[in-house]
């Protein structure tokens, strides 16, 4: 099952309503947590983002690519476009530097990160979603 229209729209609307995505990432030090505003899906089975801070997240994909991405919004299922107010999106990170890939995410950026300041020294993320669910652990695929 694919993910839903309004799932997809909610995470591409994400920065401007002021919900970004949080990536967890694990390392050597611990756990991080990361603001990912650039979110996007790739397509059903992929989310993706543009990593141009190059710090903790980055670090910690180098040595353990499993993250979990969590998107939270209150108001949107307060106002029923959510069934659930927490999603929790888990799978496995590929590091693009270069390629077709790479390029093809950045393609699909909203205008604003792809104009944003380092944007041209980052590096396409790109996450196959292995499991999909609401807080209450229901699928969402």
């Amino acid at each position: 099952m694919a993910i839903s229209k309004n799932i997809k729209d909610l995470i591409e609307a994400a920065w401007v309503d002021g919900h970004v995505c949080l990536v967890g990432t694990a390392g050597p030090d611990g756990p991080n947590v990361s603001a990912k505003g650039s979110m996007i899906f790739f397509d059903d089975d992929h989310l993706a983002y543009w990593e141009r801070s190059k710090r903790k997240a980055l670090q910690n994909l180098g040595g353990d690519r499993r993250v979990v991405v969590v998107y939270s919004n209150m108001n949107a299922q307060r106002e029923g476009r959510m069934e659930s107010p927490v999603l929790r999106f888990f799978g496995t990170a590929e590091l693009h530097e270069s390629g077709p890939i790479k390029d093809a995410i950045f393609s699909k950026l909203l205008k604003r990160e792809q104009e944003h300041d380092g944007a041209d020294k980052g590096l396409g993320v790109l996450i196959k979603i292995e499991r999909a669910e609401t807080i209450g652990g229901k699928s969402i695929r």
